[in-house]
């Protein structure tokens, strides 16, 4: 195949609640989320790193669609995300029955890392499913956000601001990591 077969990848700086966020895409596809750097330009920096053949541009129909309802959602409406497509290509198999349950998360609903663990089948991976959720190349679509540690508390979080962002954001859809809301 050549490269015109491919079509062009392309990524988006645009402002949220929490700060501006950058989405790539390929077509109508999400090649990856984000979340806030502490500027524009440092969020731009890290798309570039990330995503070294996508070229900064207007998004496409669906982009601009899935860039709203991240506004959105940031915002406080409930929006659940679930019709963006993502482009799972390299990522483990473990890591995809995660994301998976995570997306399936309700706005202003949490669940725990063994939740999550219990609900793959396989409890005592608590551990793992957090190191799949570290690594979500997707965050806020893939609303790692909403997994807690046990007990409700915040767990980590691997974002710029780290767990303080974590709970701005459950702030946000109205979940507090105090008194969580398990779905």
């Amino acid at each position: 195949m050549t490269d015109k077969e491919f079509p062009p990848q392309g990524f988006a700086v645009f402002d949220t609640a929490i700060g501006p966020c950058g989405l790539a895409w390929q077509a109508d596809v999400v090649l990856g989320v984000q979340l806030p750097e502490g500027s524009a330009e440092r969020t731009r920096s890290r798309m570039t790193t990330r995503f070294p053949d996508a070229v900064e541009s207007a998004p496409p129909e669906a982009m601009r669609s899935a860039i709203a309802e991240i506004v959105a959602l940031m915002d406080g409406e409930p929006k659940p995300l679930h019709d963006i497509e993502l482009d799972l290509t390299g990522v483990p198999e473990f890591h995809c029955r995660v994301y998976e349950i995570t997306r399936a998360i309700p706005p202003g609903r949490t669940l725990t890392y063994g939740d999550i663990a219990d609900r793959l089948g396989m409890p005592g991976s608590a551990q793992a499913v957090g190191q799949a959720l570290g690594r979500n190349p997707f965050p806020i679509i893939v609303p790692c956000h909403r997994v807690l540690a046990a007990g409700g508390k915040d767990g980590g979080f691997s974002a710029r601001g780290g767990v303080t962002t974590k709970r701005r954001m459950l702030v946000i859809e109205g979940a507090l990591a105090d008194e969580p809301t398990l779905f």
